[in-house]
């Protein structure tokens, strides 16, 4: 399957009144996990591109139950869904602890697109991009 896995610790400020991750912070641990995918991994892979520029179009966060602070990370699968020109699609499962089979909490999608920071324009994926993104797309190796 072409699933990135990886884990992200929640810290105790990110908890709420109510003692639950709160939506904000849910966002910055998917933040932190697509960097590991689009920065970490692809310059790994050296693609380096990504890191310089991609900024979210459109994010969409669906809790099936909360994200608790327990000290430990949760485990966040993320595969590409879509891949075009100038824009991805990635699809998130978290789940409630490290464990592969521990419960979905949160599902979620981003919508990114590849950003020129110097002339402040959107810019198309470079080849080696879409080869490194097609490799993650459900269903592909992620090699």
């Amino acid at each position: 399957m072409g699933v990135f896995v990886t884990g992200v610790r929640p810290r105790w400020s990110d908890m709420d009144a109510f003692g639950h991750v709160n939506h904000a912070n849910t966002v910055t641990l998917l933040e932190e996990a697509r960097i590991e995918l689009l920065f970490t991994e692809a310059a790994r892979h050296g693609v380096k591109e990504l890191a310089e520029g991609m900024v979210v179009a459109k994010l969409v966060v669906e809790y099936l139950a909360p994200i608790v602070f327990t000290g430990e990370s949760v485990l966040v699968e993320m595969s590409v869904r879509e891949l075009k020109s100038a824009s991805l699609t990635l699809d998130y499962v978290v789940r409630g602890s490290r464990e592969a089979d521990s419960p979905v909490v949160v599902r979620a999608e981003t919508l990114m697109a590849p950003y020129n920071v110097t002339t402040a324009r959107p810019r198309r994926l470079t080849e080696a991009e879409r080869d490194f993104l097609a490799g993650w797309r459900a269903g592909g190796n992620g090699a």
